[in-house]
């Protein structure tokens, strides 16, 4: 006995340790919402680009694009021109898109139109890049402030993200001697991003200038610099200002490298102008519009990737767990009497076509005129296979003429009763009926009541549209479920019903 208590623990401990485990990974690392009502940015990007067509030349356009290699997944890329050719190549990690046109002449307008979100994958997507890189050849009083400034940021760091934040700080310390010679009067932030990779390739650590864009809606936007350094497992981020470390969320990496956005061959006076504006979607349909256009797919073993009319099919089957804990509950806990387990589940599913009040009424009638054809054929003292029988066909007529009439008098509503389960309601008014006969009209009223008010609530729980998506998202929390069910199955102890049945033998007692 001690084993088999044990071994009962064991079994729940795991089932429970599984379920909140999935649902946890499902959540926290996958990403996926927990509530329906939850929603994710979307973001609309649109590059205007502008320029000048010299009218005997040959027009090419190039711009870059971003990757989208890592955070953010495209929902959406168009490239919107008139009578120019368009392709786009991937070098050096950067994406390039290229228009080209015989001729052009005048003012000319194109557009590059990016929907984008943040990227649904749980799988962390392994990256490249340089640990080591030669120094940049440098001479006279330039090689000598370089080598001066280098001194103390050695001795102020303590690895590559410490070395090179510290040599951004020195660079951006105007008030240096040093500094002041190696910028030569020049202190915008393209200098001194490339003084800092001047001082880094001396000590041979290799630095990569980003250009991002911030993904703030309606505010006019230009590309941002940053610097990142590979230190052997991921790209550090830092700002070439501050020498702060980490790319904020809202940054997205437009490319790398020194090279300028667009270059423009046969034309002029080239501009480009970045507009945003973000939306909301619900969030299961934008991971599921992700997951298409990734290769993560981490929805397809999940519920959503079946067809929709078999998930609204599971929708239903994965609440008959609910409704079965709560008339466990009421059962083994309160003490209510119910016709079984399963049948007021089943009770309570038909209520969710007829709804509950119209349902509790449709089922009265119903178990009422069944119970009397019952108690008639009793006199006739036929064998209970039969009995069955006549029960059965009498329950179809009976909704079939309920369903009729309903009809004729407008109510639409009461044509849902032939959803009813009718061996449900036959088996139903055979076993009130048994219980009439062995322990009277009161004890059989009891039980109808009790089954009745046991579907209503089971009805309740299991169409709450938050418990329905939850249930259906994460199903590994019916594995939790079981664990409780197994553990109330080794339950002894009162009832809250016969807490108060038992109540006169307690003043009895004092």
């Amino acid at each position: 006995m001690r084993s088999l208590t044990l071994h009962l623990k064991i079994l729940i401990a795991i089932l429970v340790v599984l379920g909140i485990s999935v649902t946890a990974y499902q959540i926290f690392v996958l990403g996926i919402p927990v509530t329906e009502d939850a929603t994710d940015d979307l973001w609309n990007i649109d590059a205007k680009v502008e320029f000048v067509a010299n009218p005997k030349d040959p027009v090419k356009i190039q711009m870059f694009v971003p990757p989208l290699s890592r955070d953010f997944v495209s929902l959406n890329e168009s490239f919107i021109s008139n009578n120019y050719g368009v392709s786009v190549n991937r070098t050096d990690g950067n994406r390039k898109v290229t228009w080209s046109a015989r001729r052009a002449k005048g003012n000319q307008t194109l557009y590059y139109r990016l929907v984008l979100t943040k990227r649904y994958s749980g799988e962390k997507v392994k990256v490249k890049g340089p640990t080591f890189r030669d120094s940049i050849a440098v001479e006279g009083p330039e090689k000598i402030a370089a080598e001066a400034l280098l001194a103390p940021i050695r001795q102020h760091s303590a690895d590559v993200e410490t070395f090179i934040s510290e040599a951004i700080k020195r660079t951006n310390n105007l008030n240096d001697d040093n500094v002041k010679l190696l910028l030569a009067g020049d202190p915008s932030t393209p200098h001194k991003a490339k003084i800092v990779e001047l001082l880094l390739s001396i000590a041979h650590v290799p630095v990569e200038k980003v250009h991002t864009i911030r993904l703030v809606a309606d505010q006019p936007q230009t590309p941002e610099l940053w610097l990142r350094s590979f230190n052997g497992n991921d790209w550090l981020y830092f700002n070439p200002e501050t020498g702060e470390q980490g790319l904020p969320a809202d940054r997205l990496l437009w490319w790398t490298g020194d090279e300028n956005l667009i270059t423009v061959d046969g034309g002029k006076k080239a501009m480009v102008t970045f507009s945003l504006n973000n939306s909301e979607m619900n969030a299961i349909r934008l991971a599921k519009l992700t997951d298409e256009n990734t290769d993560a797919n981490f929805l397809e073993y999940s519920l959503y990737g079946l067809p929709l009319q078999t998930q609204q099919t599971f929708m239903i089957m994965v609440m008959i767990p609910i409704g079965v804990l709560v008339i466990l509950i009421l059962r083994n806990l309160i003490g209510l009497q119910t016709l079984g387990t399963f049948t007021p589940v089943l009770i309570a599913l038909a209520f969710r076509e007829t709804q509950l009040g119209f349902g509790i009424v449709l089922f009265t009638i119903i178990t009422a005129l069944g119970l009397s054809l019952r108690s008639y054929l009793e006199h006739l003292k036929l064998q209970m296979l039969p009995r069955l029988s006549v029960v059965l066909t009498f329950v179809v007529v009976l909704i079939a003429a309920i369903s009729l009439f309903s009809h004729k008098l407008g109510l639409e509503r009461g044509l849902s009763v032939a959803l009813f389960p009718m061996v449900i309601l036959t088996m139903t008014i055979e076993r009130l009926s048994i219980t009439w006969e062995e322990r009277g009209a009161n004890h059989a009223l009891k039980v109808a009541i009790g089954t009745l008010f046991a579907a209503s609530l089971a009805h309740l729980i299991m169409s709450v549209p938050e418990l329905v998506y939850f249930v259906f998202t994460f199903p590994a929390i019916l594995l939790i479920l079981v664990g409780f069910m197994l553990a109330m199955g080794r339950y002894r102890g009162y009832r809250l019903t016969e807490l108060v049945r038992f109540k006169a033998f307690l003043k009895a007692d004092s």
